[in-house]
């Protein structure tokens, strides 16, 4: 794509070119590799966690523990797709298209708003697909939490779009993917997403301060009926604010060069 397609008189001065943001979700989507590690990895993990018959008929909430695993996936579902979208900028950097964005009105906040909004596009994705193989699977909960629990996990996962994004300005391409691969796992396991962490241990005061515990929380609370947490929400809205100020940081230092 050319710096000339962003600079035609359909950018307004935001600097948020539809345009751009339409190739953006088209380049995504035709990766097949992105596409199968973020939808297919969490659905397998799904029935290998959760998928047993005997989780059908054990309750969790207002639910079964088939319906809380299944939730649990579909959060790392969106956090995998989310942070995969975002860390492909580490690809444009590597072929100097950070540079050629400074000639166009693009500005870093459109920027790095545009690119999480493709990350979240197969992000949303990967939780339909997760749900749709739980219900398959015969989990179970009120109409009510399967919305809520769902959204949850989709827009709480802008913190890893934005992390994505983050680590795509900090890290080279061909080391960015195999540094997250393994970090995301071990954020997961940390924030209790894979394994429940009881009240009162110091593993689990510590697992407050994480990226992944106020999301992991939050998706789950429709299921397990134990409302919202302020802790949780103030963890997300931080470390969403965290990351998405790194990658505006480090957009503009890209762009500066010369």
């Amino acid at each position: 794509m050319s710096t000339a397609s962003l600079t035609d008189n359909r950018t307004p001065r935001s600097g948020f070119n539809p345009t751009y943001l339409r190739l953006e979700m088209r380049r995504l989507l035709r990766n097949r590799r992105t596409v199968i590690f973020t939808l297919i990895m969490p659905a397998a993990f799904f029935l290998a966690f959760g998928g047993g018959a005997a989780y059908r008929t054990q309750s969790a909430g207002v639910g079964n523990v088939t319906a809380y695993v299944m939730v649990s996936m579909a959060a790392y579902g969106a956090m995998l797709a989310c942070t995969s979208g975002g860390a492909s900028v580490s690809v444009e950097r590597a072929v100097g298209w950070s540079r050629q964005l400074r000639l166009t009105p693009l500005r870093p906040l459109a920027y790095v708003a545009m690119k999480m909004t493709t990350a979240m596009v197969l992000g949303l994705v990967s939780v339909v697909v997760v749900f749709a193989v739980g219900y398959a699977k015969h989990a179970q909960m009120p109409l009510h939490a399967w919305v809520e629990c769902g959204l949850i996990a989709w827009v709480g996962s802008l913190v890893f779009a934005a992390f994505g994004l983050f680590m795509g300005y900090l890290l080279p391409s061909e080391n960015v993917m195999q540094v997250l691969g393994p970090g995301l796992a071990l954020l997961a396991f940390a924030g209790g997403l894979f394994v429940p962490l009881s009240d009162g241990t110091l593993f689990a005061t510590l697992s407050a301060f994480t990226p992944m515990n106020g999301l992991a929380k939050l998706c789950r609370a429709p299921l397990t009926g134990n409302g919202w947490e302020v802790t949780a929400v103030l963890n997300v809205v931080f470390w969403f604010a965290i990351f998405a100020g790194g990658a505006a940081w480090r957009f503009r230092r890209d762009t500066a060069r010369v």
